[in-house]
């Protein structure tokens, strides 16, 4: 039974004009393995073609569109010879595509995609149906030397540059690494206490102090003056790379470790004259307490 709305439906495609060029909005309601047919809300139907629908080589028609999907898509022809409206996405792409992307550039969001190619320099992959390029300095934090093991992979990635003009979009997937490697790094530095004695390696010398590995993918710095007790010159006059040293964790401001080899040294100094108190304490009260048994045992007359 038609209702008030279907007729207002009508009324408005009927006025509505269709012109070759146009971009319009369609709403999926047929998936093939040839095309997809969209409802146009217009008289008749819009047809595109699988060859039309996107660049990307991994793109199936089957798995990547569904029914009630709605899409944007380019008049290519008013008639197909079927009475439908002939549509190609790859040429709303054109268009579309490249608003998206600045979008992601500005936004800096994280996205997924996966590397199609490995060519000099690089990798290509698709974003948004549009061919990319990640350098290989991108790749990764660390030295990429050969690049083929990543066709195929799956990268999280952010855009970092989009010229429509050029044809040229860049991504990164070394900005997003570098920023959760970030996170782990912070989130491990908050967790240490300060105050606490580890042992870790001196792992390089400066003129301002030493660098200490302590375990976990942490270093801190021994400031010059918080090397030992008595003044010195340069850090290399008691230290040497590769040391296995004890230090003190004074403080953690802003993700920075900040060690002392001198504060470990003193407190663990005192321990031990602690330590040594309490046992000749612990030996005294044993011989006052046998003393006394023994007077006792003593009759005086």
């Amino acid at each position: 039974m038609e209702t008030m709305r279907d007729y207002e439906d009508q009324l408005e495609a009927s006025f509505r004009t269709i012109n070759e060029g146009d971009l319009i909005k369609g709403t999926v309601i047929d998936v093939t393995d040839e095309e997809i047919t969209l409802d146009l809300k217009y008289y008749t139907q819009g047809v595109i073609k699988v060859e039309d629908l996107s660049d990307d080589p991994d793109f199936s028609i089957l798995d990547d569109v569904k029914i009630g999907d709605e899409i944007e898509a380019t008049v290519i022809k008013t008639d197909d010879g079927n009475g439908n409206i002939q549509l190609s996405k790859k040429e709303a792409n054109s268009v579309l595509a490249w608003d998206v992307l600045k979008e992601y550039l500005e936004s800096g969001r994280e996205l997924t995609v996966k590397v199609n190619q490995v060519v000099k320099g690089g990798a290509v992959a698709y974003l948004e149906g549009i061919r990319g390029f990640i350098p290989v300095s991108q790749l990764d934090v660390s030295y990429v030397e050969d690049a083929s093991s990543y066709e195929g992979k799956k990268l999280n990635v952010r855009v970092t540059e989009v010229n429509r003009e050029k044809n040229k979009l860049i991504m990164s997937a070394r900005e997003v690494l570098k920023e959760k490697l970030k996170e782990e790094h912070d989130h491990k530095v908050a967790m240490l206490i300060p105050g606490t004695i580890r042992e870790g390696k001196v792992e390089s010398l400066t003129t301002f102090g030493a660098f200490v590995d302590i375990g976990d993918g942490l270093s801190g710095l021994v400031h010059i003056s918080q090397i030992c007790d008595h003044r010195i010159k340069k850090p290399s006059e008691v230290l040497k790379v590769g040391d296995t040293v004890r230090v003190k964790i004074l403080n953690t401001n802003e993700g920075k470790i900040s060690l002392s080899i001198k504060a470990a040294s003193e407190e663990e100094g005192r321990s031990e004259e602690e330590q040594k108190e309490v046992e000749m304490y612990s030996s005294n009260e044993t011989i006052g307490t046998g003393l006394a048994d023994l007077l006792k045992g003593l009759k005086l007359d």
